[in-house]
């Protein structure tokens, strides 16, 4: 009997707000929504860390931020630390990395056997590095300069799903090993530029959220930081901005729908675990804000979506409370290989089999903010209905928000400071610090980028370069339109 081949399908920066499957009446998804239609939908998945790559790391290793010492995007995940593409690798299994990951530094592996096609962020630190002309970070900026045109990471995308239809089409006419892989896109993450018929599409029907009265301390740094209130965005910026988010979503999900196709057309599919997921949300305007760094639903809850050869128990969805540290040892046991020591996460297959879901009904997720010095470690935890985070301002006082999501789904009302809520919120400080120190994350912190900024230095000075590094010609921008 073959074994079961792998295949990850992981995004950049999707709400799952943003998805038919899901709810969303208004974006077109039909492929990921046939793909949900035939495997199992997760309503309560998280990612370990609403920023890229601690939760990619994370993602990887089957560990926390915390555990894997990986808590910003300049942070460095010790080679020494096993993946699961290492157990896979040992379990027989040929595992290759196509796209985006995010590996930072000079090991652009971390145990897969392949990596046919790069991306722009494969480089040293501070060494050049082609990408987009138009902003793509945490600020103002993004919101401002966006339209619609061909930008270059919708190229890379295009180029990764011709690249992995062709790794698929060679593994199809290969009797040998079974495959672990990983298609590794960076849509929908901003710049907020579009294919415009796409754009044009979406640009009157998308609504505009309203902005929040209750605002909690950690969101106040936030806006302050990004810039979000100086002056506040006009309805124009953010209608244009919501439009791109959800033509960027169409967009990759016709490229999510070819690699779908490539498995049929190959027979591949009969054989083929399916995951979708992405590594962090997008908060795409709601309670005012963008992009990510933030513990609401839309920046931290992450879409998934599995689907189990041959169409097993089609149709499915799960309430399970649950991480993408838990796809890691879910791998191995479909996979049969060893656990990876000290991992964190927990199997999905209980879950995948209908036997149960006792153990993933609470889920942590953490970061350190470096958009201010010193920079400010955070850590949520959901737990049964409720959710609270707790953020370390430079002052070093620690204020905490919490929230009922049954009652109030939208998260628009900070329960912290009602005294007849005191049990539940000191039981979850309890969970949330028992193995988590704002002070200690801060130090190792601190010294993680000190140590970066020298091998930045070194970086811009040698101007080294990997092999992984995808290039592009810039030229593909000249038809943006900002509006």
């Amino acid at each position: 009997m073959a074994r079961t081949n792998i295949l990850v399908i992981m995004s950049d920066q999707h709400s799952r707000h943003v998805l038919g499957c899901y709810g969303d009446p208004l974006v077109r998804t039909p492929n990921l929504d046939r793909l949900a239609a035939q495997g199992m939908l997760f309503r309560n998945a998280y990612c370990p860390a609403p920023v890229c790559c601690p939760s990619r790391m994370s993602f990887m290793t089957g560990r926390t931020p915390s555990h894997n010492r990986v808590w910003d995007n300049q942070h460095i995940l010790n080679s020494v630390v096993p993946t699961w593409a290492h157990a896979l690798g040992l379990a027989g299994y040929e595992t290759s990395l196509l796209g985006r990951m995010h590996f930072v530094g000079a090991d652009q592996y971390h145990g897969f056997e392949n990596r046919p096609i790069g991306e722009f962020w494969a480089a040293h630190p501070g060494a050049p590095m082609t990408g987009s002309r138009y902003p793509s970070g945490q600020h103002r900026e993004c919101m401002v300069r966006a339209g619609r045109g061909t930008t270059t990471y919708q190229w890379m995308d295009e180029t990764i799903t011709t690249a992995v239809c062709d790794y698929l089409r060679q593994r199809a006419s290969n009797d040998g090993r079974p495959f672990a892989a990983v298609c590794g896109f960076v849509l929908p993450h901003c710049p907020y530029v579009a294919p415009p018929e796409l754009f044009d599409h979406y640009y009157d029907k998308v609504d505009i959220p309203t902005t929040d009265t209750e605002i909690p301390p950690m969101i106040r740094n936030y806006r302050e930081t990004r810039g979000l209130d100086t002056p506040p965005l006009t309805e124009h910026n953010i209608r244009v901005s919501r439009a791109a988010y959800y033509a960027l979503v169409e967009h990759l999900d016709g490229l999510i729908g070819q690699i779908l196709t490539c498995l049929d057309e190959t027979g591949l599919s009969e054989d083929t675990l399916v995951v979708y997921t992405s590594d962090h949300g997008e908060m795409a305007g709601e309670h005012g804000l963008w992009t990510k760094n933030t513990y609401y639903e839309g920046s931290v809850g992450v879409p998934l979506i599995i689907r189990e050869p041959n169409g097993v128990a089609a149709g499915r969805t799960s309430d399970a409370i649950c991480s993408l540290i838990d796809l890691a040892p879910t791998f191995a046991e479909i996979a049969e290989a060893e656990d990876v020591p000290d991992w964190d996460g927990h199997s999905l297959c209980p879950v995948l089999q209908g036997e149960s879901e006792m153990a993933f009904s609470e889920v942590f997720s953490e970061l350190v903010d470096e958009s201010s010095l010193p920079g400010s470690p955070s850590r949520m935890i959901r737990s049964g209905k409720w959710k609270l985070w707790v953020h370390r301002e430079p002052d070093g006082s620690l204020p905490v928000s919490l929230f009922d999501l049954e009652a109030d789904p939208g998260e628009i009302h900070d329960l912290a400071d009602l005294p007849e809520l005191d049990s539940v919120k000191n039981r979850l400080l309890a969970r949330l610090y028992q193995d988590w120190s704002p002070d200690a994350v801060l130090e190792a912190s601190e010294q993680k980028r000190r140590d970066y900024l020298l091998l930045r230095r070194w970086g811009q000075e040698l101007k080294p370069q990997l092999p992984e590094t995808l290039s592009v010609s810039q030229a593909i921008e000249d038809d943006v339109e900002l509006l």
